[in-house]
């Protein structure tokens, strides 16, 4: 059975620190690979660019997306994953700090499965990843 591994596409650094950290103060020790925006996140999923060689038919249990990014944001990323066979069914967890209600909207009308707003405090913002890291890793049944 293919490891089940996590898809963090997130530009911010330390946003990327702290859900590592929450993740291994959870015990998840699934492997996480970090993109920093759409582009990547494309070149990673086909196996292309920086990715080229990698076996693109490993897909992620889920992918964690942030909205604002630069190059190509997470709403048209989110639009190109479902547009593509391959990976229109890969579960994708909107994780951001947008509040607005157009965000969320969008983000559920292009078939996100989840829209988390990142807590502002570190306690909140762990627990949110870990629940999201036990939910996805361990409950979920993929397709």
């Amino acid at each position: 059975m293919e490891e089940k591994y996590i898809l963090l596409v997130e530009d911010n650094p330390n946003d990327v620190k702290l859900t590592l950290r929450a993740f291994e103060k959870s015990g998840i020790s699934n492997r996480v690979e970090v993109v920093s925006d759409g582009v990547e996140a494309l070149e990673y999923l086909h196996g292309t660019g920086e990715f080229a060689g990698r076996n693109h038919d490993s897909l992620p249990v889920v992918i964690l997306l942030d909205l604002k990014m630069p190059r190509m944001d997470g709403i048209e990323l989110l639009q190109r994953i479902r547009a593509d066979e391959r990976t229109r069914l890969v579960p994708v967890v909107v994780l951001t700090t947008s509040n607005e209600e157009k965000d969320r909207a969008e983000s559920y009308a292009l078939g996100a499965n989840s829209y988390v707003r990142k807590p502002v405090k570190l306690s909140q913002f762990t627990e949110a990843v870990q629940q999201l890291g036990a939910y996805w890793l361990g409950l979920n049944e993929p397709p």
